[in-house]
Parts: structure tokens; C-alpha cells; sequence
């Protein structure tokens, strides 16, 4: 019972994300879409970190997969993010329950953040402070994230 409801889980945050089964098994590494589909029909168990790479390649929180075995979130509740709207901004909710639009620019901007390193994050929350004076420095360093996550 809870595999099939982390199973449907996945798969609306799939579908809203816009993935097929194979594109999120690209973007989450060690599943194959065959992993993909017997998770969402509730044939297989996955584990913790497949889950969290689940809900980062989708946009939704990790606790409303992690959770949902233990009778958390479901499908409609606040906790998750969805990912509606128009093509170029997306609604999202967050574990708070408030909602924003979000563009592409902005989510990828998220995307990046996230997997920089600390420097990286120290120097990009100067700049949009403005609290820096070494925007050409970080303006480079970013670039180079950016193309770094599109070889990926």
C-alpha cells in the first residue's frame, strides 16, 4: 500500500515536472525507466536518496516522497511543489503553504544555487545584495557553473 502511494507520487510530480519515465531516469542516476515505472505502479521499493533525487529532478519536496509511506503528504496537499502554469512560469508551492510564479530563469537559477559550492553561494548572495563590488569576477564563476551543469 505505501509503495503504491509513493509510486502515484512520483508519478504526478513526474508528469508536472514534464518528464517521461526515461528523461527523469537520465536525470537521476542509478534508475533506469523500467526502475521508474514499477515505482509508480508500486512494484518497487525505492530507496531514501533515490527518492531525494526524485523530488530534486521534479521540483517537489522530499518529505512529501520521503513521508508518504508514514501516511504524509498527499498529492494535493501544500506541502508539495507543483510545477503549473504557463509554459514560462511555473507555480510553485512550498512546505509553508504560500505560492509564487516562478520562470525557467528563475528554477534554473534554484538549480544552480544548489549545487554550488559555499563560496559560490557566499559570493552570488553579495551580489544580489549588491553588496559586491567583484560582479565581473562572479559573473565568470557563474557562467562556468552554468555551462558545467549543461555538459551534465
Amino acid at each position: 500500500m505505501a509503495a503504491k502511494k509513493v509510486g502515484t507520487l512520483i508519478r504526478e510530480a513526474r508528469l508536472e515536472a514534464g518528464y517521461t519515465q526515461e528523461q527523469l531516469a537520465r536525470k537521476v542516476k542509478g534508475l533506469t525507466a523500467n526502475d521508474i515505472s514499477k515505482a509508480e505502479r508500486g512494484e518497487k521499493d525505492l530507496t531514501k536518496e533515490q527518492l531525494k533525487k526524485i523530488a530534486l529532478a521534479t521540483g517537489v519536496t522530499q518529505s512529501s516522497l520521503l513521508n508518504a509511506p508514514k501516511g504524509g503528504s498527499s498529492s494535493s496537499s501544500s506541502k508539495k511543489k507543483t510545477t503549473t502554469s504557463s509554459a514560462s512560469k511555473k507555480k510553485t508551492t512550498s512546505s509553508t503553504g504560500t505560492s509564487m510564479k516562478v520562470t525557467a530563469t528563475e528554477r534554473k537559477l534554484v538549480e544552480l544555487y544548489r549545487e554550488a559550492d559555499s563560496d559560490r553561494k557566499k559570493m552570488a548572495m553579495n551580489v544580489l545584495k549588491g553588496e559586491s563590488n567583484t560582479f565581473d569576477g562572479f559573473l565568470g564563476n557563474l557562467i562556468d557553473g552554468a555551462l558545467d551543469a549543461l555538459r551534465k
